[in-house]
């Protein structure tokens, strides 16, 4: 399935966004809250759930993250994310920057279907400069 003009959000806008003690007025909380409520596609991946449910200790908190994601569009990696994540954390290291293989993998399923990446990550930012992935602006 490929999806256009949607956003993954990262683990980390996640993690603001659902914290019970979280910044509900950081930029990247209110992109996604603004995504959500105007109907725009956000998508999610297994890799991010699986994080976000590795930091849930509490029932409580790992029924409202598969609650809050139920409802987004799910993918999953292919053959072909993985190759081109593999491309990408070689052409980000022949420059200097290190992205790490879970980075590589969210890269390259944004890249690969022409979604943006909501996240507050820096390493995504500096990796732009040497690949097609396209942040949202927040």
């Amino acid at each position: 399935m490929t999806v256009t003009n949607g956003i993954l959000v990262d683990t980390c806008v996640w993690s603001l966004a659902l914290r019970r003690d979280g910044n509900l007025q950081a930029p990247a909380v209110r992109y996604l809250h603004q995504a959500l409520v105007g109907g725009q596609t956000v998508v999610t991946t297994g890799i991010i759930l699986a994080e976000l449910l590795r930091g849930a200790v509490h029932k409580d908190s790992r029924a409202k993250i598969l609650q809050n994601l139920a409802a987004l569009t799910y993918l999953e990696p292919s053959r072909e994310d993985y190759i081109l994540s593999a491309e990408l954390s070689n052409t980000c290291r022949k420059h200097g920057v290190q992205l790490a293989t879970v980075d590589s993998i969210l890269a390259a399923l944004t890249i690969n279907n022409g979604l943006a990446l909501l996240t507050t990550d820096r390493d995504f930012e500096y990796a732009t400069r040497h690949i097609p992935l396209r942040l949202t602006a927040i």
